[in-house]
C-alpha cells in the first residue's frame, strides 16, 4: 500500500466527490429512463403474463403465455399511484444503467489502500460487479418472478376469484425481488473485500461451507415469495455457487501477512 496516509478530511472530501459523481450519473440515467418509463413498465409486465416452460428429457426451454393471467389488468387506487409507479420503475432502471459509474467510483475511493499491482483490476471489478448484479436481476425476472406470480395468483383461485392487482403493489413486489437478487449476486465481490481487509480467510470460508449451504437455503426460503421447495432451490443453488466462486477469487486477493524476514 502507499506509505502516505490520507488525512480524514481528505477521505471525506474524496467520498463526497465520488458520491456526487455517482448521483450525477444516476440523475442523467433517470432523465433517459423516465422518458421511456411506459415502455419499461411494459417489460415489467412480462413475468405476470408469461412463464418459463422447460423439459430436461425433451431438451427445450420456452416462454409460454399464462392463459389465466393474460387478461389481468393493473389498477391504481390513488390519484398519484400511477405517477409514482413510473418514477420507481425509471429510478431502478436508471440505477442499473449507472452501475458501471457507481462501481468505478467505489473502486476509485478504495484504490488508495490497494497495492499497485492490484489497482490494475479496476476493469474486471467494474465489469464483474455490474455483470453479477444484472445477472442476478435477470435471473429473478426471467425465472423466479414468473413462477412466483403464477403460483400466487392461481393457487386455489378457482372460477370464483379474479386477481385485481394494484399497480403500486405489483411494482413494489417485482422491484423488491429484482433488487434483492441483484444484491445477493454480489456475494463474490463481498467475499473478496472481506478477505482483502483480513476480516475472513479462505480457510475459514472453506470450513464454514456447510453453514453457508444451510444459510443459502434459509435465504431462499425468506427471499422467494412462494413456499414451495423448487423456488427456494432456485435461489439457494446460485448462492452456493457464488459462495464457491468467492472462495476461489479470494485466494488471489486475500491479505498476505508479512513473513517477518523483512
Amino acid at each position: 500500500m502507499s506509505d502516505q496516509k490520507m488525512p480524514l478530511f481528505d477521505h471525506l472530501e474524496d467520498l463526497r466527490k465520488r458520491i456526487l459523481i455517482s448521483l450525477g450519473a444516476l440523475v442523467a440515467a433517470f432523465i433517459a429512463t423516465f422518458t421511456f418509463s411506459e415502455e419499461i413498465y411494459g417489460v415489467l409486465m412480462f413475468p405476470l403474463r408469461y412463464s418459463l416452460d422447460f423439459s430436461v428429457t425433451d431438451m427445450y426451454v420456452e416462454f409460454v403465455a399464462d392463459d389465466k393471467l393474460q387478461a389481468t389488468k393493473l389498477v391504481f387506487l390513488a390519484p398519484a399511484e400511477a405517477f409514482w409507479m413510473n418514477m420507481k420503475v425509471a429510478l431502478v432502471a436508471a440505477l442499473i444503467l449507472a452501475l458501471p459509474v457507481i462501481f468505478h467510483q467505489l473502486w476509485k475511493f478504495v484504490s488508495p489502500g490497494l497495492l499497485e499491482k492490484e489497482k490494475k483490476y479496476v476493469v474486471p471489478f467494474v465489469l464483474g460487479a455490474t455483470g453479477l448484479f444484472i445477472f442476478g436481476a435477470s435471473f429473478c425476472f426471467i425465472i423466479v418472478l414468473p413462477f412466483a406470480l403464477s403460483f400466487l395468483l392461481t393457487y386455489k383461485v378457482g372460477d370464483f376469484l379474479m386477481p385485481m392487482l394494484s399497480v403500486g403493489q405489483y411494482t413494489d413486489f417485482c422491484l423488491k425481488f429484482i433488487l434483492a437478487f441483484g444484491a445477493i449476486f454480489e456475494l463474490p465481490i463481498l467475499i473478496i473485500v472481506l478477505a482483502k481487509l483480513g476480516l475472513v480467510t479462505v480457510e475459514t470460508l472453506k470450513k464454514r461451507r456447510r453453514l453457508a449451504i444451510v444459510l443459502a437455503f434459509v435465504a431462499g426460503a425468506v427471499l422467494t415469495p412462494t413456499p414451495d421447495a423448487f423456488n427456494q432451490t432456485l435461489m439457494a443453488v446460485p448462492i452456493i455457487l457464488l459462495y464457491e466462486l468467492g472462495i476461489i477469487l479470494a485466494t488471489f486477493f486475500a491479505r498476505r501477512e508479512p513473513d517477518g524476514n523483512g
